[in-house]
């Protein structure tokens, strides 16, 4: 959600930090600002709503030979879009910037007597009071004695007026990533901001204090002991964090498609077969577990409903799909024979964190599939199977979707063959199958033109209907969310044999309904629902196989895919749903990448 980014070093900490922050901005935000020891040593904070382009602005005055500070990029949370809300958050000693949630921040209001002295309406000045009630001119025992007090997450950093050239931080859950580097100490929410100065980098310990310095990183435990934390690389090229020509980060990530699944899949496979053996799963997970539960938010989870259709029928077991902010709600039914699979292209969901927590108490195994190596959900689950999408940084997800699914389907067939479901000229066939998905996304990243025509009509329009049955049931909820999230087109799924139901009395003229039709065994019944809206004056999008028998006049535009085994028309089907919604949003003009209200990682509740 919020950016962080924190600098002390010989450079110009302005620029590091205005940088960083540009770095950050896909985080989702609606106000920024930083905090810096002046050339007189006092901290000076420059705050303001809007994009990071209007502080850059406000900042042109700050001198170049400014070398320690912070940067934030807020996400509302507690408090308005206001310049009051934004941070840092100054109080008296200490200036703090927070990504987070501090839940018990009234308490402390009332314990702490700060009616008085709160400027704004957010807990993270809260924080910044109760910090500076309790300091006593050490940093370290300070930070140690707030800790116990706060309930809920956060990831602070802290400046302390008397510590000139000093940077404090600490988190819980919220993520921080730090680094020393020849240039200086930095630390961030997230890699993107490090990698223009290292690709070595450290995940902060939960619970852990790291202090900065321009000379070193030392970090301290619960106790309070200096120690060491573990050192780790950046596995991307700096490259994929930048447009490289193309006018929107999401348009570029979705030609990334067909590389990333490669990248996925490809080392995974021996003698043709899946094997997890390098990630360190073995195939006694798989043979022991007689339920599967898939736990994920938004886009993941859409993944895991793809994962489901596919696996009960298949492994003839229960598999049941669940949203990571109610998982906690349900009182679960999960025990030792459970494998709780969750998903996460961050690795810091917050929810889906808190699903992992409760499925591993009840004694589940936890295997995660996420992108982000050393993220909380990795270290926390029993296994992890990464995905190698690099990073993603539009919003709406694109490549973390297929690398997702193409996990999801290479755990189906190890499951397969170690279940006695499937045999081992079956499993090559499939994993056969899964690669020739590949050149398919190619194929319809080439359609963009077509698909962009085809749009049209539909940006116009205030709502849209996405049906299917089976698996293309499970594609078009994907598919509607994409729409709505970047071109703020209202945009439901349904299946098709639902419409009769209720919806289709929101079926008038010309309202679009996008229509998938990939599945032979139901293609001639999705056929008739198709009819019924055509009928009823809707503008009707069909997405069919090459080869799909679709009489003239059926719709109004057809989207041929190539010809693919029923269950792996997903891959080329999410390609054409990406630029649906791509297209919808830049003809109607609105912001692709950084659509509002929305934050690319979700590290509150």
């Amino acid at each position: 959600m919020c950016g962080i980014i924190g600098y002390t070093g010989p450079l110009s900490a302005k620029r590091v930090l205005l940088d960083g922050l540009s770095q950050l901005e896909y985080r989702g935000y609606d106000s920024s600002g930083i905090g810096f020891f002046d050339s007189d040593f006092s901290v000076k904070v420059i705050k303001t709503t809007g994009k990071v382009a209007r502080l850059k602005e406000l900042c042109r005055d700050v001198p170049e030979e400014v070398h320690c500070g912070l940067g934030h990029t807020r996400w509302a949370t507690h408090g308005g879009v206001t310049q009051e809300n934004s941070h840092p958050h100054q109080a008296g000693r200490v200036t703090l910037i927070h990504n987070g949630i501090i839940e018990n921040c009234h308490q402390l209001t009332t314990d702490y007597h700060l009616e008085g002295k709160l400027r704004s309406q957010t807990d993270s000045e809260v924080a910044a009071w109760v910090l500076d009630a309790l300091y006593d001119g050490e940093p370290l025992s300070s930070i140690r004695r707030l800790i116990p007090l706060l309930k809920g997450s956060y990831g602070f950093c802290i400046l302390f007026s008397d510590h000139p050239g000093e940077i404090y931080a600490v988190r819980n859950v919220s993520p921080l990533v730090a680094a020393y580097t020849r240039s200086g100490s930095v630390i961030a929410s997230d890699l993107t901001a490090l990698i223009p100065y290292t690709r070595s980098y450290t995940v902060v310990p939960e619970g852990f204090v790291v202090k900065l310095t321009p000379y070193r990183m030392t970090f301290y435990d619960e106790e309070g002991n200096q120690t060491n934390a573990e050192t780790m690389e950046v596995n991307w090229d700096t490259d994929s964090a930048r447009k490289n020509g193309f006018p929107h980060f999401m348009l570029k990530e979705i030609h990334e498609q067909p590389e990333a699944l490669k990248n996925t899949i490809l080392p995974r496979l021996t003698q043709g077969l899946p094997d997890f053996k390098a990630d360190g799963i073995g195939d006694e997970l798989f043979r022991e577990c007689s339920r599967i539960r898939i736990v994920a938010c938004g886009t993941a989870m859409h993944a895991g409903m793809v994962g489901r259709a596919l696996m009960e029928p298949l492994l003839r077991i229960p598999v049941q799909v669940s949203v990571a902010s109610e998982f906690r709600y349900e009182d679960p039914v999960i025990g030792e024979d459970t494998l709780t699979i969750v998903i996460s292209q961050s690795g810091e969901t917050i929810d889906t964190l808190a699903a992992l927590r409760l499925a591993r108490e009840r004694g589940s195994r936890v295997l995660s599939i996420v992108n982000v190596k050393g993220s909380t959900i990795a270290r926390e689950s029993d296994y992890v199977l990464y995905t190698h999408a690099g990073p993603e940084i539009a919003v709406a997800s694109t490549k973390a979707y297929s690398v997702q699914l193409a996990a999801l389907y290479l755990l189906l067939c190890r499951m397969a063959l170690v279940r006695g479901k499937m045999t081992r000229e079956e499993g090559k066939e499939f994993v056969k199958d899964l690669l020739d998905a590949v050149p398919a996304m190619d194929a319809m990243i080439g359609q963009s033109d077509v698909i962009k025509t085809v749009v049209r009509p539909v940006v116009s329009r205030q709502d849209a209907f996405f049906i299917g049955r089976n698996l293309d049931y499970a594609f078009s909820l994907e598919g509607a969310l994409k729409l709505k999230e970047i071109s703020y087109i209202h945009a439901d799924a349904y299946a098709a044999g639902e419409l009769k139901h209720g919806t289709i009395a929101l079926i008038a003229d010309q309202v679009p309904v996008i229509a998938l039709a990939t599945q032979d065994s139901v293609f001639s019944k999705t056929i008739s629902n198709v009819r019924e809206v055509k009928a009823r004056g809707a503008y009707v999008i069909l997405i069919a196989k090459e080869s799909a028998p679709v009489e003239t006049g059926a719709a109004d535009a057809v989207i041929r895919i190539p010809d693919l085994h029923d269950r792996f028309t997903v891959f080329p089907i999410a390609v054409v749903l990406q630029l649906i919604a791509y297209h919808a949003s830049v003809l109607k003009g609105v912001d692709v990448d950084q659509p509002r209200n929305l934050a690319k990682s979700v590290t509150v509740e």
